[in-house]
């Protein structure tokens, strides 16, 4: 190995060496100051024979006459094997739950490798989250990414752990579940909630954690959704498992994006964010899916929150781009205080018409949820007219939309923190509420099916009946 002695620059988070030949882009750099501390860093600009090397744990105290900079010859890996389940690592992968170091079975670059897409098997059946508005009507699909569009301060982080806590497969594939969990830019109260959450719940045995603190280096927030995403292909790919990897917040991975982009010079794109941001995030995104040969699937649900609450900033633009769907949650709601606060309207998963029905959730799960979202679409006309004219001048049929669309919210869509609903419960509800709206106003689902569902005694009992 070559070792130089010396710095050509420091600035900031970054160091330059000159006349480094045959250096790789993304090499790693181990870096001896003359105190005998060690410090790691990685190539993150080449030009010509002048390599740029971000230091993980900082510039202070380098000398630019005795630093030892020794190229490793090798990208960042990220060691594996099955101990990994049940504990927790920092943003680049190192041990923070005091059990030692991971015992290695091998190692693998945390970049990962691009998936064949002549391999790639169409995802198809769903992951029960036990939450009414993401399995009745936008399910999730194993080997689908599903990202959750949340605003600063709502209840992202709660939901979050609902999910790890209460996530689980249909059948034999239950045993074989696991979750990756990686948390970016979070501070420390909401660490210590997430690892207190996972740990009172007895989920912890299949969790994989990765805490990344707000005041932590930003390269080590870069790194950190790729460690996970490494463990996350090695246990489905290698030891056929089914990986759930939530991710929050990707927002904070993209301004510390933008921070190293804009400390290394790049001409910025919108909003200063890196013009690369597209391809970068698609270099996460696309880790998700299922090979061919393999029993295993990667499923993604990375979580942003979208800053000033606006859809069409780029973190969230980009990431629609990418991603088979989107659960947007709504402030209005939060405020009123309705948990989760999904905004059903905008929220859909494009793989879901694939991985529900019979064999898979029941037979009439597409008839339920594509009638609820015409009904409440209604809803939102109705309420619309009513701020005009007022609720009491509107005809029978749009005060029983009103009605619906109250009782909606309250029963289906807002559920305990620790209420763990079956699918076929969440169906039940759904039927149950449709069935306060006249028979004649159900026209998404055919006669049959109405026949065999359509209760309004029970809807009115259970609910009780709108006022006159």
């Amino acid at each position: 190995m070559l070792q130089f002695v010396g710095l050509s620059e420091i600035n900031g988070p970054l160091v330059a060496l000159d006349r480094v030949p045959k250096v790789a882009f993304e090499e790693m750099v181990s870096l001896k100051l003359d105190s005998g501390e060690t410090r790691f860093g990685r190539v993150v600009e080449i030009d010509g024979d002048r390599a740029v090397i971000q230091v993980f744990e900082g510039t202070r105290g380098l000398s630019l006459e005795n630093t030892r900079t020794t190229l490793l010859g090798h990208p960042m890996e990220m060691p594996l094997s099955l101990e990994v389940l049940g504990r927790t690592f920092n943003g680049s992968g190192r041990p923070i739950d005091g059990l030692g170091e991971i015992f290695c079975e091998r190692s693998a670059d945390i970049n990962g490798k691009p998936m064949n897409p002549v391999e790639r098997v169409y995802p198809r059946n769903y992951i029960n989250t036990g939450i009414s508005t993401i399995d009745g009507l936008a399910t999730l699909i194993r080997g689908q990414k599903l990202p959750i569009f949340s605003g600063s301060g709502m209840s992202h982080n709660k939901l979050a752990v609902q999910m790890v806590r209460q996530a689980r497969l249909s059948g034999t594939d239950e045993q074989n579940f696991v979750i990756v969990f990686a948390a970016m830019g979070a501070k420390n109260d909401v660490a210590d909630y997430f690892r207190r959450s996972f740990e009172e719940s007895g989920v912890m045995e299949r969790v994989v954690m990765f805490l990344n603190l707000s005041n932590d280096p930003i390269i080590e927030r870069i790194l950190t959704p790729r460690c996970a995403l490494t463990v996350a292909e090695y246990l489905a790919f290698e030891h056929g498992m089914h990986v759930l990897v939530v991710m929050t917040d990707i927002t904070a991975y993209c301004e510390a994006l933008r921070e190293f982009s804009s400390s290394k010079g790049e001409i910025p794109g919108r909003k200063g964010f890196p013009g690369y941001l597209y391809s970068d995030l698609a270099s996460l995104y696309e880790r998700a899916g299922i090979i061919e040969g393999s029993p295993g699937s990667v499923t993604q649900v990375p979580i942003l929150t979208m800053p000033n609450d606006d859809i069409t900033h780029p973190v969230p633009d980009l990431t629609g781009y990418i991603t088979e769907g989107q659960i947007v949650l709504d402030r209005q709601l939060d405020q009123t205080g309705v948990y989760p606060p999904v905004s059903v309207l905008p929220s859909l998963s494009r793989l879901m018409k694939d991985g529900i029905g019979e064999g898979f959730t029941r037979a009439d799960h597409s008839d339920c949820s594509n009638q609820l979202f015409a009904s409440y679409a209604r809803v939102q006309d109705a309420r619309a007219l009513a701020s005009v004219i007022g609720e009491e001048e509107l005809s029978e049929v749009d005060q029983k939309y009103m009605y619906f669309g109250r009782m909606f919210e309250e029963h289906f869509v807002c559920q305990g923190a620790r209420e763990n609903r079956e699918i076929g419960e969440t169906l039940d509800l759904g039927w149950l509420l449709l069935s306060l709206l006249p028979r004649e106003e159900l026209d998404r689902v055919d006669r049959e099916t109405l026949d065999k569902f359509y209760r309004p005694e029970q809807a009115v009992q259970k609910f009780g009946a709108p006022k006159e």
